[in-house]
């Protein structure tokens, strides 16, 4: 199996998981987020173990190459692959009943240089409808549930070349220091775009960076949590030629925490004076 045909294959599992948090979802629960700490991020514990239990099983059944992301041990080899399996990205979406959250799934692979990248990626949003998902060197697709069916189309980012007129989004973390600088930016930045968007979450945010909805997409202190998501959308990203790197201009390092943005690769340069 190809990981075109991988990538599609293992969408329908996510797409099934994603249909079981959406029932949740709708049923009456709490709508109070609880207080976390920096080594708890979880707003949906339930559902999180729910599905990542649900697709863990099925991967084990399809294609369990070396095993999952967070089991893989202190030094791998080139060419092992590890699975990345996420639970709810946009907690306190789903617990307020918003329709924006996703299930995310990717795949890493180590290269010769025993540096690990994700080389599928798959985001599905259940309450929108949408599945994004891309494979290395194989391009991305959205598939959106229509009333006139199933419809597929290759995401392509914008073709906005100026900041001046463009659709930027970003990302807030729940602890307040990291918060101010994202908003800082916001206010660097404010009047110059034409809308400035935060409603996340990240994966999809990225995705949408992919298929053109944003020009382009930031966010700081992204944590270990956060890389499922971060992984799976980065791929997308990738696949519809758009580009992710870190405020910096280093790329992505996914054992550590990392400020990331995510562009059309036309309006970067004009941004990244304000992410330094």
């Amino acid at each position: 199996m190809d990981l075109r045909e991988l990538a599609m294959d293992m969408a329908n599992v996510v797409q099934e998981a994603g249909r079981h948090a959406l029932q949740y979802q709708m049923t009456p629960h709490d709508l109070a987020v609880a207080p976390l700490t920096v080594d708890d991020a979880q707003f949906t514990p339930d559902v999180d173990r729910r599905l990542m239990r649900y697709i863990e099983g099925r991967i084990s059944e399809k294609a369990f190459y070396n095993g999952f992301w967070r089991d893989r041990p202190p030094q791998c080899s080139p060419w092992q692959r590890y699975w990345c399996v996420g639970g709810v990205d946009g907690g306190v979406n789903f617990i307020r009943n918003m329709a924006e959250w996703t299930v995310t799934v990717s795949l890493f692979e180590y290269n010769e240089n025993l540096s690990a990248q994700p080389i599928i990626g798959i985001v599905h949003a259940p309450a929108l409808g949408l599945t994004y998902v891309a494979a290395r060197q194989q391009g991305a697709v959205r598939i959106r549930t229509t009333p006139l069916g199933e419809k597929r189309d290759k995401v392509m980012p914008s073709m906005a070349s100026s900041l001046k007129g463009s659709v930027v989004s970003y990302g807030m973390s729940i602890f307040p220091k990291e918060s101010l600088r994202a908003l800082d930016v916001v206010a660097a930045i404010a009047g110059k775009p034409a809308d400035i968007k935060r409603v996340g979450p990240v994966s999809l945010d990225l995705c949408r960076v992919a298929d053109g909805t944003y020009d382009a997409y930031f966010e700081p202190n992204l944590h270990r949590w956060d890389v499922p998501a971060v992984s799976a959308g980065t791929v997308v990203v990738w696949e519809s030629q758009g580009k992710v790197r870190q405020w910096n201009d280093d790329e992505i390092q996914w054992g550590i925490e990392n400020d990331i943005v995510a562009s059309n690769g036309l309006i970067i340069e004009e941004l990244s004076p304000y992410l330094q």
